[in-house]
């Protein structure tokens, strides 16, 4: 069978022409799956009978099932526990921001990273997600709220430069115009610090922002937060982001999680604002750690935290805490599924 999610008009036509149906059919297929979020071909009525009957042979639309969904009280965040048809599962957010609808995305199942900060790597990596897999968390989330995504953040389970080939193709299919006509503007990457693929990201000169996933501020301590760490130096690290920015001319942010008594002292506030203030127009987003039950982490005091935002600050850089949208609903990357699975060992569910 031929999934059909994920797939170009170019790719998809080929598909429709070898069928031996004619060119334009692509693009209404493309219309009923993207647009009016119709994902049986038995309902694309726009086609002739005869092309839906080979469609439905030859063809599928391989949406993944929602296992559990959590919503905040404010409505503003939407976490969903998805299962695909192999059995293993990953999660998606959608927050309601100021300027639209934005959607984080996961690129893989678990995680080899690592990080002690979070859920989604306690098992370690299953696999990589397809094109398929990624574009249909999307689009399921588009079919269920009824609105359009104003953009995309990758920074869900797993590694995307990991996953690059895959996590690519995705991001250039959601930014043609037939399937959510997405900009590449509207698009953030995270990523733990894989050197060489930052360079081959660098190398596509796609204008979309680049968030590396910092949390330390030398090789030390970021050895203890981050195993990545161990592999490749902060400032190989550094020079990857700095050649990503200087092809892409896209500002570059920082994200750096506050833990109580690990990384948040005012000697470490110095240091980041020392690395920051090296990259132009950059952005140095602060996270209070989503403490949960699998780690015994902290976030620092209210006003902790916003005396090493002032401390960075103080170097000419743009700081901002993240605003704690999930918490209530187990937002962050694997809360909501470890929440899921011991609900199933203690036969609540």
């Amino acid at each position: 069978m031929i999934e059909l999610l994920g797939l170009s008009l170019s790719a998809l036509s080929k598909v429709v022409t070898d069928g031996g149906f004619p060119k334009f059919r692509a693009k209404q297929i493309m219309d009923y799956i993207y647009q009016r979020h119709v994902f049986s071909m038995e309902d694309m009525l726009q086609l002739p009978q005869t092309m839906r009957e080979w469609l439905g042979t030859h063809c599928t639309i391989t949406l993944p099932t929602v296992v559990r969904e959590s919503t905040s009280s404010d409505g503003n965040t939407k976490k969903l526990l998805l299962r695909y048809s192999d059995g293993h599962q990953v999660e998606t957010v959608l927050m309601k921001q100021h300027y639209g609808n934005s959607v984080c995305l996961s690129s893989q199942v678990g995680c080899a990273m690592g990080c002690i900060f979070c859920a989604s790597t306690t098992e370690g990596l299953f696999r990589n997600l397809t094109v398929a897999e990624i574009v249909g968390q999307l689009l399921l989330f588009e079919s269920i709220i009824k609105e359009e995504v104003h953009s995309i953040v990758v920074m869900g389970s797993g590694e995307p430069l990991q996953n690059f080939d895959h996590t690519m193709e995705a991001l250039q299919f959601i930014h043609e115009k037939e399937s959510f006509n997405i900009g590449y503007r509207r698009m953030t990457v995270s990523t733990c610090g894989l050197v060489p693929n930052i360079y081959r990201f660098a190398e596509m000169e796609l204008p979309i922002t680049l968030a590396l996933s910092l949390h330390a501020t030398t090789d030390e301590s970021r050895k203890k937060i981050m195993p990545i760490g161990a592999t490749y130096a902060l400032q190989d690290v550094l020079d990857a982001v700095a050649e990503y920015y200087r092809r892409t001319e896209r500002r570059v942010t920082f994200e750096y999680i506050l833990i109580k008594d690990v990384n948040a002292s005012e000697k470490e506030a110095h240091e980041l604002g020392t690395i920051a203030k090296e990259f132009p127009h950059c952005n140095v987003n602060l996270i209070p750690v989503n403490g949960n039950e699998h780690i015994n982490l902290y976030k620092p005091s209210l006003k902790a935290m916003q005396e090493f935002k002032s401390i960075v600050e103080s170097y000419g850089v743009s700081v901002t805490i993240r605003k704690e949208m999930g918490d209530e609903i187990q937002a962050a990357c694997g809360q909501l599924k470890i929440q899921h699975q011991q609900s199933l060992k203690e036969g609540m569910l």
